[in-house]
Formats: C-alpha cells, structure tokens, sequence
C-alpha cells in the first residue's frame, strides 16, 4: 500500500473508532448542501472525557462567518455543517480532571474549542494563533471526527476552551461577545487603542462595529463612527455614546477628521480603498482590520510611510484574554444589541442578514425552540 493511501486509511480508521466514543446526541440544525438551507439533523457528541464540560446550549448567537460556511463561499465546507461559535448555556457535567468548572455554572464557547496546547503561542495564551487550532465546527477534531457547533441541544468541550459567564452577564446578550467581543477587543488590548482620552475611529457600524464603540467607550476613549451610511448618524451618537460620526462619502466630513485618530477599527467586509481612511490617522496611527474582504486591499505605499503609519489585522483572541473580556464587560455593562429568534425562523434570519437587516445580531433560543429531529 503506498504511503498515503496507508496514512489515509490509518485516519479513517482513527475516526471511525473514534465515532464510537460518540455515545451522545445532540439535536441539531445542519446545512447540508451549498444552499445553505439548514434542517434538523440529529448529531452525535462524544462521552465527556477527564478534561472535558458538557453543555446544554441555550442561546447561540448568528455570525455571518455562519453564512459564509452554510453556503460554502470560502470553499471548506464540510457537511452536513452544523454551524455558530457564539454558545451559551450551563454545565450538566464535568470530567474527573476538570477544576474550573462544575454542574451548573452558567458558561460559554466561542471560536474554538482545542488546539495543540502545546506550541509557543498555546504557552503564551494566544491559542488562536495556533498552527493546531480546532475551530468550534466545520473543523477536523484531535480524533479525526468534525466538529459541530452551537445550532444544537448540547456540546462537549474541552475545560480550557470555556468561558465562565460573570453573574451580571446575560446569557442571550452576552453570547456574541464571544466572537464579536473578543474579535473587537483584543486588538484594542494589543494596539493600545483601550487608554482613556485616545481618540479611536469605528469604521462599520453593525454586528462588530456596535460592539467597538462600547469598548472603547468604556475604555473612556473618544470614539467616532465612520459609516457608509447617513441614518446611522442618530443611533450611534445617541443610542450607543459615539462622540461624532463621519459620513464615509462625504468628502468634507472626511477632510474635517484628516489625522485626527489614534487609531481605527476597520470592521468593513466591503472590498474599498484604503487612502481616505488611512488619512484620518495621525502620525504613528493605526489601522486594524477585523473586516474580511475578497479582494486584496488596496493601499498605495505613500499612504502608509508618510506619518509612519500602521495597517495590521487581528483575529479573534486567546482563551485568557476571551474570559478578560467577558469579565470587562460585565463590568461596565457592555452587552450586544440582539434580536432572539425561534430555531424555526432560522432559515429567515440568515436571509436578513444576507442583507444587514439586524440591529445588530441574531441570537437563537435554542433551549426553548430547537427541536429533535426524531
């Protein structure tokens, strides 16, 4: 047998043995196509091990990386795909090994769920930075099988990769903190954009965007949204305490901010140029993108040596840092700004968020709506 027809049949072997340790079932809600149509599905989840919390999910917040991955538009889906990675719910049980964790407490799991734990960057407590890391679904698990995520009854996670909710933490506000709070505010940890009287731009004021203007604003920063859209003006000045907006086609508005920010928070998926913005920055700015677009960025050299400025991107954040940034914002009451929804209307919901049509995400109430398939 050549070797990678052996080491390929030494994998399928692994998983399949791996399968049956597998004893659990989850009710779930699975795209099993490019349609991106999600249905019930009934899934299994494996024996919780030494150093492992089970789960029973109820509330999961929709992320458009979701959608991206239902539809197979970054081309690695594996279905059936039973997405979301914004998971919140309590403990049922706990392995013999675990000490952070016991039945009842009030948890959650974000955009991962194991890693290596063993290389530089598992040491330095940056997980996510892990050659080895194991997405929360549509991912190649340590034992071969794929993971599946938070549209389902209950999940087994690994201790190291659960988050304890604070008591003032609502589980349904605060479940897409673990994508979009972390995804936010690790960068304004690691670039120095949380120090009180900095002034930070916001570019994109949806799912992301709401969120980085409550950082920053409990970080007491100035904080100025830069939107693509005018009647977004209200919302962000008066309902979330943005201290200015910027009109992003609005020559004039843009000129009156040139170099005025210490740094921004680009959370725009949208392909664009990067100049107008990059002038905004004072000398030694930064630009933080958080955004992902299709198309490579377009930025003339010039834009970034004048003022020896900065453009570099951050993805999501370590395990240490999302349980930091849970307990910051129940400190200062920072909460996402939801919309609950029946796992029926699901199919819905993506449909809406296809076309931004949320203020500012959806989040499923799994303990009360999602159904078994059999």
């Amino acid at each position: 047998m050549a070797p990678t027809v052996a080491a390929e049949a030494t994998a399928a072997a692994a998983a399949a043995a791996a399968k049956q340790q597998h004893t659990g079932k989850a009710a779930a809600l699975a795209a099993r196509d490019a349609s991106g149509h999600l249905a019930p599905l009934t899934i299994t989840r494996r024996s919780t091990g030494d150093d492992d919390v089970a789960i029973k999910i109820l509330y999961c917040g929709i992320c458009h990386s979701d959608l991206h991955s239902i539809k197979n538009e970054w081309n690695n889906a594996m279905y059936p795909v039973v997405p979301g990675h914004e998971i919140a719910g309590v403990v049922t049980e706990v392995g013999k090994s675990v000490t952070k964790f016991k039945a009842g407490d009030r948890v959650g799991v974000g955009c991962m769920v194991n890693s290596c734990q063993s290389c530089d960057s598992c040491d330095e407590g940056f997980e996510n930075h892990c050659r080895g890391i194991i997405f929360t679904y549509n991912s190649v698990d340590r034992d071969g099988t794929i993971t599946y995520g938070g549209y389902s009854s209950n999940v087994v996670v690994h201790e190291r990769f659960v988050v304890r909710f604070p008591d003032a933490m609502p589980l349904d506000q605060g479940a897409p903190l673990l994508c979009a709070g972390i995804t936010v505010y690790s960068p304004m940890k690691y670039h120095g954009l949380n120090v009180p009287g900095k002034h930070v731009g916001v570019l994109g004021l949806g799912g992301l965007g709401h969120v980085a203007v409550k950082f920053a604003k409990a970080f007491g920063m100035k904080v100025t949204v830069i939107s693509s859209s005018p009647a977004k003006r209200q919302e962000a000045m008066e309902r979330l305490g943005a201290d200015a907006f910027i009109v992003s086609k609005n020559a004039d508005e843009i000129k009156a901010a040139a170099a005025t920010m210490d740094g921004i928070i680009n959370t725009v998926s949208a392909n664009m140029s990067m100049a107008p913005y990059m002038g905004l920055l004072k000398p030694n700015g930064k630009m933080i993108m958080i955004g992902l677009p299709v198309k490579p960025l377009e930025i003339p050299p010039f834009d970034l040596i004048m003022g020896n400025k900065t453009l570099a991107g951050s993805c999501i954040g370590g395990m240490r840092d999302t349980q930091e940034m849970i307990d910051v914002a129940a400190k200062h009451g920072v909460t996402a700004d939801i919309e609950v929804v029946g796992a029926e209307y699901v199919n819905e919901a993506m449909e809406r968020l296809a076309k931004a049509d949320v203020r500012y995400r959806f989040v499923i109430d799994i303990g009360n709506t999602l159904k078994s398939s059999e």
